[in-house]
């Protein structure tokens, strides 16, 4: 049987999320402490020469393709990625400044789309849990009432408390996801300043 104090508890768990409304009112669904900037800005990354047409070019290279999808992974250690870019545009007979554009190009398309896809996720799930505290808010509140009934019927009550404890557990749950990836746009964003400034160092 659930207590009063735990109807309290959950009461307090579905309010929780009013106090996570995004401070900046153009990104509602935002839910990390981090603001959100919603597209990598290229000259907060590269310093390298004009990438020109590079941007259109770089997919149509295999070699380059295939070595940005390896690099952009963020499975590949930082150091393993650098090393395989220095490695690259070391290659004999490459032309270092356009290659390098290329290769940068293609990382920051990638890594710019992979944040995206990230913080969309992100807001997605904000949007479910507000759902989730809404829901786990009527349930609570059907539940006092089954409780202050008489007679109470316990089989219900006893239903709608399990039912309760479960929804608890998969908000806390997501909401310590969302904690841990809220870190992942800014982990993407300094990869792919650390990779430019590889490939700077490289053709400079």
């Amino acid at each position: 049987m659930i207590s009063r104090a735990a109807i309290a508890a959950l009461l307090a768990v579905a309010a929780s999320s009013q106090l996570c409304l995004a401070a900046d009112p153009r990104y509602p669904d935002w839910p990390c402490a981090q603001a959100k900037v919603p597209e990598i800005s290229l000259a907060a990354v590269w310093a390298g020469p004009p990438l020109g047409d590079a941007e259109e070019k770089w997919k149509g290279e295999p070699k380059v393709s295939a070595l940005v999808e390896k690099v952009a992974a963020r499975k590949t250690p930082l150091d393993d990625a650098q090393k395989a870019i220095t490695e690259f545009l070391s290659t004999p007979g490459t032309d270092k400044i356009t290659t390098g554009k290329l290769v940068f190009a293609g990382l920051f398309e990638q890594l710019n789309a992979e944040r995206s896809s990230v913080m969309g996720g992100l807001e997605r799930v904000t949007r479910k849990q507000r759902q989730a505290a809404d829901k786990i808010r009527s349930d609570t509140l059907a539940l006092q009432a089954l409780q202050d009934a008489t007679p109470p019927d316990q089989p219900k009550i006893d239903e709608l408390g399990n039912q309760l404890i479960w929804e608890t557990r998969i908000f806390e749950d997501r909401r310590r996801v969302v904690k841990f990836v809220c870190d992942v746009p800014t982990a993407i964003d300094q990869r792919l300043f650390a990779l430019g400034r590889t490939i700077q160092q490289e053709i400079e």
